[in-house]
C-alpha cells in the first residue's frame, strides 16, 4: 500500500539532491497510487475510434433546473399524451413539447420556510430548499412524483395543477407504478404503499424486510395483471395483489455469501420487466433470472451482476453490468448472444432499444449507439461537453425514433440520426 508522506518526509531529508528528488516525485503532495489512478482515469476517458455508420444530430436542448448534481438518482423523463415530462431533484417538474423542447407548463416543489412578512419577497430571489424528487410517472391523465422526503403528489397532466398529495414514512427513490386505478409506491424503508389515483387515499401498506446494509437505490415497482411486482433488498422477487397489498408470492433470486455485510449485499435494485407471463430481473451480486409470473418458479438463471435496469426488445434482453460491459441475451433461455466491453468502466446507463440499435449514455456526457444484431458500436455523440459534471446518469428515452437524454446539470437533449 502506498502512503502519503508529504509533510513528514522533510524531517528525514538531509541533502539537497534527495530533497530535489522528493520534490519531483511527490509534487503536489500526491502519491504514486494517485498517479496510477490519474493514468487509469485518463485511459478510461480516451474513447477508442469507431467506424461510424451514421452521424447523430442534436435537435434541441433545454435546461429544466439544477438536475441531480452529484447525488444518486433514477430520475428519468417520461413520454405520454404527446408531451415529454421531466423533473430535477431540486423540485422543478416540467411538461415539454418533444419536437421543440418548448416548456408547456412548470411546477416547482422546492420547499420554503415561513418567514412572515418577508416570505413573499424572499421567494423572488431564493429557490427554496430542495424537494429531492426521486421518481416521476405518468398515467390516467396524471403526473405522479415521489421524493426522498416521503412526499407523493399527483398533478394534472395537461395543466400541471396539483390534484392531491400525501406523505409516506420513507424515501421514494424510484418511479411509482400505476394499474387499475391504484398508484404503487416503493420506499427505501422497505414499505410498499397503494394509493387511489383519483384522490390519493391510502388503500394499503405492506411491510418488507430490510437487511442492515443495502444499496442506496430501491427497485422501481411495476403494476400489471392485478399485481405489483418489485425486487427486494433481500434478493427476492415479490408480487403483491394490487387491490389489497397482500403478498401473493415471493421467490429468492440471489443468496447472500461472504463474511462481511458488504460482501453479503444481494439487492435487486432494478425495476423488473414483465413480458409474456415472465418476469426478468437482475441482482447486484450477480444473478440474472427469468421467473414465471403465475407461480414464481425460476425458469433460468445466469451469472450477471447489475444495479442498472434491464431492457428488452423482441427476443433479446440487454444487460449493462456493474463494470459497464454491455450484453445481449436470448430472453427465452438466457444464452449470451454478444458482449461489448469497449465502454468498460465509463459508468454507463441502462441500454435503451431504439430501432436496430441500443443507446447508452456515459459518465462524460456521450451517447453511444450499439447494433442490436452484432454488438458493435456504430455511432456516438457528445451531449454533455465531455465534462464529468454533465454525465448522462439515466437511461436515454426513445420518443418517436429520437433519443432524449438528461444530464446531471439538468440539460434535456433530443437527438436524431441520419443514415
Amino acid at each position: 500500500m502506498f502512503h502519503n508522506t508529504c509533510g513528514r518526509r522533510g524531517r528525514f531529508v538531509r541533502t539537497i539532491g534527495m530533497a530535489l528528488a522528493v520534490s519531483i516525485t511527490m509534487s503536489g503532495c500526491s502519491t504514486v497510487s494517485d498517479w496510477f489512478a490519474d493514468e487509469e482515469e485518463l485511459e478510461i476517458r480516451q474513447l477508442k475510434p469507431i467506424e461510424a455508420k451514421f452521424q447523430p444530430k442534436l435537435n434541441w436542448e433545454r435546461d429544466i433546473g439544477d438536475g441531480v448534481e452529484h447525488y444518486f438518482s433514477r430520475l428519468r423523463p417520461v413520454y405520454a399524451y404527446d408531451k415529454l415530462y421531466a423533473a430535477d431533484r431540486h423540485g422543478a417538474v416540467v411538461a415539454m413539447d418533444p419536437t421543440t423542447g418548448k416548456v408547456i407548463w412548470q411546477k416547482n416543489f422546492a420547499q420554503f420556510r415561513d418567514e412572515g412578512m418577508m416570505s413573499s419577497v424572499t421567494r423572488l430571489w431564493r429557490s427554496g430548499e430542495t424537494a429531492r424528487i426521486g421518481g416521476i410517472a405518468v398515467a390516467e391523465k396524471l403526473v405522479f412524483i415521489g421524493t426522498e422526503n416521503g412526499y407523493v403528489a399527483a398533478l394534472d397532466a395537461e395543466s400541471g395543477e396539483l390534484v392531491w398529495d400525501a406523505t409516506v414514512p420513507g424515501e421514494v427513490l424510484a418511479a411509482p407504478a400505476i394499474d387499475e386505478g391504484i398508484l404503487v409506491v416503493n420506499t427505501g424503508a422497505g414499505s410498499l404503499f397503494g394509493f387511489r389515483t383519483r384522490d390519493g387515499e391510502q388503500l394499503w401498506r405492506h411491510e418488507g424486510d430490510t437487511p442492515p446494509l443495502t444499496l442506496r437505490g430501491i427497485s422501481g415497482p411495476i403494476a400489471s395483471n392485478g399485481g405489483a411486482i418489485i425486487g427486494t433488498p433481500t434478493g427476492k422477487i415479490q408480487v403483491n395483489l394490487i387491490d389489497s397489498g397482500v403478498l401473493a408470492w415471493e421467490t429468492v433470486i440471489a443468496t447472500p455469501t461472504g463474511a462481511t455485510e458488504l460482501e453479503r449485499i444481494v439487492d435487486i435494485d432494478t425495476t423488473p420487466i414483465l413480458f409474456g407471463g415472465t418476469i426478468y430481473t437482475v441482482s447486484y451480486n450477480g444473478t440474472l433470472a427469468a421467473v414465471e409470473l403465475r407461480t414464481g418458479r425460476v425458469i433460468w438463471k445466469r451469472e450477471y451482476a447489475s444495479f442498472r435496469n434491464l431492457t428488452l426488445d423482441g427476443n433479446k434482453i440487454f444487460v449493462v453490468d456493474n463494470n459497464s460491459n454491455v450484453y445481449a441475451l436470448d430472453r427465452r433461455n438466457g444464452v449470451e448472444l454478444w458482449s461489448q466491453s469497449g465502454l468498460k468502466l465509463r459508468s454507463l446507463t441502462a441500454a435503451t432499444p431504439v430501432g436496430e440499435h441500443v443507446v447508452v449514455g456515459d459518465n462524460w456526457g456521450f451517447l453511444h449507439w450499439i447494433e442490436q444484431e452484432s454488438g458493435q458500436i456504430v455511432a456516438r455523440l457528445d451531449v454533455g461537453g465531455d465534462d464529468e459534471d454533465d454525465a448522462i446518469f439515466a437511461a436515454p428515452l426513445e420518443v418517436d425514433n429520437t433519443v432524449v437524454a438528461v444530464t446531471r446539470t439538468g440539460t434535456v437533449a433530443s437527438v436524431s440520426i441520419s443514415q
